[in-house]
């Protein structure tokens, strides 16, 4: 991670990672906090590998913040190796200058996978709440609530870009059978 270390509570999982199964990294773009977490399938349940928020300095200009960002996701993507980089999609913000922010760290998150070599997906809020909680208008404590019991964490967790974080991985993972089998129907019908 770059000098500014990573901010909010980190859970870092116990154990050895299943790499037989697929390595999540859900990123919750901002440029002020940036949430990401690393969740690899397993059965019962999903294993968080590493939950957290990236922060840049407000009083930054923000190349620099943008900067300090590519190095910390960059870190992340060498640090915990993951298949697949599922991104929150910007699909509305009512105050302007949150959705430009919000579409730079985006844009960065984007990029650096694409280069790392990781599958890319995009989701947006809705459809992950839908796939998290069973409701597409669940608010941010029942999202948090259910990436709490979804990983078997002692708490919720904090702050709230972390706990969207890990519903982005979640989301990827309960999504991502149907996504496979899509694409094997698709690539079967391009072959006859």
């Amino acid at each position: 991670m770059s000098d500014l270390g990573i901010r909010g509570e980190v859970v870092k999982g116990g154990g050895v990672s299943p790499r037989g199964g697929l390595r999540v990294l859900g990123i919750d773009p901002g440029l002020t906090r940036c949430g990401y977490a690393v969740v690899d399938s397993a059965r019962p349940r999903p294993i968080p590998a590493a939950i957290g928020v990236m922060a840049t300095p407000v009083d930054a200009e923000l190349p620099e913040r943008l900067a300090r960002l590519r190095v910390d996701i960059t870190s992340l993507l060498e640090e915990y190796a993951p298949d697949v980089v599922a991104v929150e999609r910007v699909f509305f913000q009512v105050n302007v200058r949150t959705a430009m922010s919000v579409g730079q760290a985006s844009g960065i998150a984007l990029a650096e996978a694409w280069a790392a070599g990781c599958e890319v997906v995009q989701y947006t809020p809705n459809e992950v709440k839908q796939a998290v909680t069973g409701h597409g208008g669940a608010d941010k404590a029942q999202v948090g609530k259910m990436v709490q019991m979804r990983l078997g964490l002692h708490a919720v967790p904090k702050p709230a870009d972390a706990a969207d974080a890990a519903a982005l991985a979640l989301c990827h993972l309960a999504v991502a059978p149907t996504r496979r089998a899509l694409a094997r129907a698709v690539a079967g019908r391009g072959a006859s």
